[in-house]
């Protein structure tokens, strides 16, 4: 009888001591289990993507990084140039419109490729240029009155449409220009709109103008007829840039990551 116990309580203290070796040395049995099965590693996130861009901003150039597993962090250039010359009421117009701008978004990947992205234009140098000129002896006509040109100190001017130099923006679209898979080439497209506010535009003359036969010339500068309707005009131009307080953006992009 007691052998029998004995027996038995060998038994016991060799399955404790098998419980608990593992413990004194530091791993429990069910870390031996789990220890020898490899947890799947995550890749690390994509550092730098870059793309070249044509959008309503101008030819541009985005550079991006990877903050979390679906957003990224994009700055981006944009410049564009483009000349045209049109009359107008007897005057004669070179305009100039300059595209400058650099912007910073935050690119969340909503669902698969599309995604959502508020930024703001941190330099909005966007602008147009516009100089006036009538040939000496030309007539023209400004806020529904005609005048004469100067033959000997000719009518030019200068008018000009100025942004805000800094604009929130929204843009949608589809694409990632980090992909978090194997990929290297990524195509985006985009729309959107920044809030630019109201343009202001400013108009100025300088010159001499006449009456019908070419005399009588008097300067612009010292004209309050003339001064009360460049005022007039400028007013006019302004009331008609309210509709452009909201900058409309299509975006097309390749890229490298």
């Amino acid at each position: 009888m007691q052998r029998a116990y004995l027996s038995s309580g060998l038994v016991v203290l060799l399955c404790l001591a098998s419980l608990l070796a593992p413990m004194c040395l530091g791993q429990s049995s069910a870390d031996q289990t789990t220890s020898t099965v490899e947890q799947p590693q995550r890749p690390p996130l994509p550092r730098l993507g870059a793309a070249f861009k044509v959008s309503a901003l101008g030819l541009g150039f985005d550079v991006a990084t990877a903050i979390t597993r679906r957003s990224n962090v994009r700055v981006g250039l944009n410049q564009f140039n483009f000349n045209q010359g049109f009359d107008k009421d007897g005057i004669h117009y070179e305009g100039s419109l300059s595209l400058r701008s650099v912007g910073a978004l935050f690119d969340w990947q909503v669902a698969g490729p599309f995604h959502v992205s508020p930024g703001v234009l941190i330099y909005n140098g966007n602008h147009i240029d516009g100089n006036a000129s009538v040939p000496g002896g030309r007539s023209f006509s400004l806020g529904g009155n005609d005048y004469i040109s100067s033959p000997s100190n000719p009518v030019t001017g200068l008018a000009t449409v100025d942004f805000k130099k800094a604009a929130p923006m929204l843009l949608l679209g589809f694409g990632n220009l980090l992909p978090r898979s194997k990929r290297h080439f990524t195509m985006n497209f985009e729309i959107g709109v920044v809030f630019q506010g109201t343009p202001r535009a400013a108009l100025s003359l300088n010159g001499s103008t006449c009456n019908s036969a070419g005399f009588n010339c008097v300067s612009i500068a010292s004209n309050s007829s003339i001064q009360t309707q460049i005022q007039a005009e400028q007013d006019k131009i302004n009331n008609s840039l309210k509709s452009f307080q909201f900058y409309p953006v299509i975006s097309l992009s390749i890229g490298f990551k």
